[in-house]
């Protein structure tokens, strides 16, 4: 089974973050006193264009990312002012696995024959592997990194930037630009200030700040 699109779930984020770094930062300058309603807008923006984002460390995220490849999740866990919780081809049984084809295979229609070809005669070899008693840590050897993963992804919004800065590049690949995009706008929703000044083009999956 192909699953084409990532399933990006917000699990929880700092309540009221953008008012919680607003007042970090003015910790540092103690200007507690100038904060009201709508301050933190623009003291976030100023702050960051200032290059002053340590403030930014005081709120997080976590996400659950469904659909995506371990790929994907081989990228995403070098960013390692993170946390993550993945799903453990040693423990979990892998014979039903959904798998991910990449738009440039799926173009091509003799490319996508060999895949599939490939990837049932994973599954089957990894079945009759279960079937002989090889332990499932030791039957995952077989699995390609095509096979859906699930993945927990906690960071906070430094990171977060940090994150988005590199993977929604052009020149990042197609999965994680998909994933990341789909983060950035929850983020965007949830946190404005911070995450607002980036500029989504759906049509490549990627995003550039303004503010840079």
């Amino acid at each position: 089974m192909e699953i084409n699109k990532p399933e990006v779930i917000l699990l929880a984020i700092t309540p009221n973050p953008e008012k919680l770094i607003e007042e970090a930062g003015r910790t540092c300058y103690l200007s507690l006193s100038k904060i009201t309603d709508d301050s933190d807008r623009n003291f976030i923006r100023s702050a960051i264009k200032r290059g002053h984002h340590s403030i930014l460390e005081h709120a997080s995220a976590s996400f659950r990312i469904l659909g995506a490849s371990r790929s994907f999740t081989h990228q995403l866990v070098r960013h390692r002012i993170a946390s993550f919780s993945q799903q453990s081809q040693r423990y979990v049984d892998e014979t039903e696995f959904n798998y991910i084809v990449p738009p440039e295979i799926a173009a091509n229609e003799a490319a996508l024959a060999l895949y599939r070809e490939f990837i049932e005669n994973s599954r089957k070899t990894y079945g009759k592997f279960r079937e002989l008693g090889i332990k499932k840590e030791d039957a995952r050897f077989l699995l390609p990194n095509a096979l859906e993963s699930q993945i927990v992804f906690s960071a906070n919004f430094r990171e977060f930037r940090s994150v988005f800065n590199l993977r929604l590049d052009k020149a990042a690949q197609w999965e994680i630009r998909r994933v990341c995009l789909e983060m950035l706008k929850i983020l965007q929703d949830k946190a404005p200030s911070v995450f607002g000044d980036y500029v989504i083009n759906e049509n490549d999956w990627t995003a550039e700040s303004n503010l840079s």
